[in-house]
């Protein structure tokens, strides 16, 4: 494609930023850049064209406006659309506000398409076994709560949540109640706070890989990213960081982390806590995964270990019972817990009550505690099965991971060479999805790794979804070693 463009430059006249805009923009039309290409630098194309950069960069700037392309920090530029269709009476893409053009990764939305969609066998979206869910024990505090007071069920809530669920959650994990938010998921909770902490240009230190969810909304927030590197865990890079970049805050999921399953040791736990002290930065602290360990259980909290109020703990029961009930929870100083209903009620003046008061019986009555018991050997058993079929049907090397303690994944690395996201293509024409590993990332990176959800297929299909995986493998390495022949 970019030798067509240096052929045209050769032999047109009009005025070159004009042009570079209307040969990529015929480019994306014609699918010769689609969607998801990555465009040279800026830098690079101007002197293989033989023009300024500032030419080079004003197109990139006008085609961005446009909706057509989008930068990212780190990364490069990327191809994210097509063109307006011909006739269209208005042309809304050149219109979307920046702020929403650095959160327009579609990954989890397709993550969350494909696990709705019941023609596909998904390990893409986070989800506990749901066919477990413990429909009973709901349908009765359903029953209990509009039995005893339908009228509060109806009418408008606290924007801080229930007092009944906030107490619940406050005795069961020992907390005052004023401490607790009550929300609509922990994604939300990510973006409250991103909304509340973060102006744009502030330095927030995140897991490397993390949760891509996280990703996307400090992103959104206008954040710059900084990894730290989760499996080395290396206090003396931490501290680096931390001195070099001067942070607003760092985010990590420390138990059965979102994407690779690992668990931060209780000295790593105290190491974070003092460096957090001594540089005086706050901690986001994800805890939605803690309580889904199979045999042991994982360290106390960051948020349990904390004396300073640098912790802020979110938590969700979209993990542990359903994302459906679209209901979790925030822990942090009642003056931080405050500021953020203040932001919260403009957004969502608040979270659905019937849920709400439902959620708090399960809690107080222990049905909770008893379906945890029961979804940890669950999980245990789906992991088991599912290393099994892997062992059993994909080539040795061709999937490498460790085996998980706990949570909802497996995080694997794939044979030099491999794409993973050349293998989601052979997958989704097999119906079978998952997550590529480079959404996990804010800077280039994961290319040969991906993400399987262990717990979201029942038992029955999880050797079926092996096979389809192993065969998108095979099919994807066949190529890559044909072209590599050819």
């Amino acid at each position: 494609m970019i030798q067509q463009i240096e052929r045209h430059f050769e032999r047109d006249a009009r005025p070159l930023y004009a042009h570079l805009v209307s040969l990529l923009e015929s480019a994306i039309a014609r699918g010769e850049l689609p969607s998801g290409s990555r465009l040279p630098p800026e830098r690079e194309l101007a002197s293989r064209l033989r023009i300024s950069r500032t030419t080079v960069v004003s197109a990139y700037r006008e085609l961005e406006s446009k909706g057509l392309l989008r930068g990212y920090v780190g990364r490069g530029t990327f191809v994210c659309a097509a063109p307006e269709p011909s006739g269209t009476p208005f042309a809304w893409r050149g219109k979307i506000a920046s702020a929403a053009l650095r959160s327009n990764d579609p990954t989890m939305r397709d993550a969350i398409r494909h696990s709705s969609d019941a023609r596909m066998l998904s390990l893409a979206a986070g989800e506990p076994a749901l066919d477990r869910f413990p429909t009973d024990a709901f349908q009765r505090a359903i029953d209990q709560v509009l039995k005893k007071d339908a009228n509060a069920t109806w009418r408008h809530g606290p924007t801080e949540g229930q007092p009944a669920l906030r107490e619940a959650i406050a005795e069961r994990f020992r907390v005052p109640a004023d401490s607790v938010l009550i929300i609509a998921g922990a994604q939300q909770g990510l973006d409250l706070l991103a909304r509340c902490l973060i102006d744009p240009g502030d330095a927030v230190i995140i897991d490397r890989p993390g949760y891509l969810g996280a990703i996307q909304s400090f992103r959104a927030a206008g954040a710059k990213l900084i990894g730290w590197d989760v499996l080395r865990a290396d206090v003396d890079e931490l501290e680096d960081l931390l001195v070099r970049y001067r942070p607003k805050l760092i985010y990590t999921n420390p138990t059965f982390q979102n994407p690779t399953g690992i668990t931060m040791p209780i000295r790593m736990r105290r190491e974070l806590l003092k460096l957090a002290e001594r540089y005086r930065v706050p901690i986001v602290e994800d805890g939605t995964y803690g309580e889904l360990y199979f045999n042991e259980a994982p360290p106390p909290s960051l948020h349990e270990l904390d004396v300073q109020n640098l912790v802020i703990h979110l938590n969700s029961f979209s993990k542990v019972l359903a994302p459906g009930l679209r209901l979790g929870w925030l822990c942090a100083t009642p003056s931080i817990v405050d500021q953020i209903a203040m932001i919260k009620q403009r957004l969502d003046p608040h979270t659905q009550n019937l849920v709400q008061f439902a959620m708090a019986r399960l809690i107080k009555d222990g049905s909770f505690d008893t379906h945890l018991r029961m979804l940890r050997g669950e999980h245990a058993r789906r992991c088991g099965q599912m290393l099994t079929a892997i062992q059993k049907h994909v080539s040795p090397g061709g999937l490498r991971f460790a085996r998980p303690q706990g949570g909802l994944y497996l995080w694997c690395r794939l044979m030099r060479g491999v794409n993973a996201r050349t293998v989601l293509q052979h997958a989704l024409a097999q119906g079978l999805a998952f997550v590529p590993g480079d959404a996990f990332y804010a800077d280039p990176a994961g290319e040969s790794e991906l993400r399987l959800c262990f717990s979201s297929v029942l038992p029955s299909a999880i050797e079926e979804a092996v096979k389809k995986l192993a065969s998108s493998l095979q099919g994807t390495r066949t190529r890559a070693e044909l072209v590599a022949i050819a």
